[in-house]
């Protein structure tokens, strides 16, 4: 069984880079094949797919966030990370760290992390 656990600053002030991690136990990043995402909500909004890895490490990012975003892995702890930069209050939500088979996750299929709560305020 896949399990996912996101760690990082629960406040991040405006202008600022968010980073996140996520620490992956039952399957390896490197090898197998799971897209490993991101995804957020925002209050009062749905589900927000922002990025994803594969178990080769190529990526895709969300159109919307691609200039903001940065995703990348710590192939020796078996994590990957979120950087999201330059951020305002609309950042603010909760970020999910996802491993799914599909590039895209929805939330009736895959593994979840339990979600962690960022928040953009000065």
């Amino acid at each position: 069984q896949v399990r996912l656990q996101e760690s990082g600053p629960g406040l991040v002030k405006p202008s600022q880079t968010l980073s996140l991690t996520c620490t992956v136990s039952g399957a390896s990043i490197t090898a197998d094949f799971y897209y490993w995402s991101w995804v957020r909500r925002a209050p009062g909004k749905g589900m927000e797919w922002m990025g994803a890895m594969d178990s080769s490490g190529s990526i895709w990012y969300s159109p919307s966030l691609k200039s903001r975003t940065s995703i990348s892995r710590d192939t020796s702890k078996n994590q990957f990370t979120l950087q999201l930069s330059s951020v305002t209050p609309e950042d603010t939500g909760v970020y999910y760290c996802v491993a799914d088979d599909k590039l895209e996750p929805n939330t009736s299929g895959g593994s979840w992390g339990q979600g962690t709560q960022v928040t953009v305020s000065s």
